[in-house]
């Protein structure tokens, strides 16, 4: 099994930053790509931005220019820097990794349980 922990969520006001972060342990050899998925009320999950193992990356249009992902390969974790934000960027934001395992050549697709990111004046 895979977790996946995010961290990093919580109220900000228009215009404010925030990190996130998700930390993925488990039983994996590596990880393929990473992703972070939102979800606002009443709308369905939406891809924020991914990133691969060797760093390309993917921006959703509404986020580019303000929001950045990286990674740490040798710690599993994956992060959002999220700047400039919008009130229409309140949602629970989800991390997703894609693991394959060498022993069993078994490749997994996780979902972490959701950090929520609400921006509020």
């Amino acid at each position: 099994q895979v977790q996946l922990v995010e961290s990093g969520g919580g109220l900000v006001q228009p215009g404010g930053s925030l990190r996130l972060s998700c930390a993925a342990s488990g039983r994996f050899s590596f990880i393929n790509t990473m992703a972070w998925y939102r979800q606002a009320p009443g709308s369905e999950r939406e891809l924020v931005v991914g990133i691969t193992r060797d760093g390309t990356t993917n921006y959703a249009d509404s986020v580019k220019g303000r929001f950045t992902i990286s990674r740490d390969n040798a710690k599993n974790t994956m992060y959002l820097q999220m700047n400039s934000l919008k009130p229409e960027d309140t949602a629970v934001y989800y991390c997703n990794a894609v693991t394959f395992r060498l022993s069993t050549g078994a490749t997994s697709n996780s979902w972490g349980q959701g950090t929520r990111v609400t921006v509020s004046s």
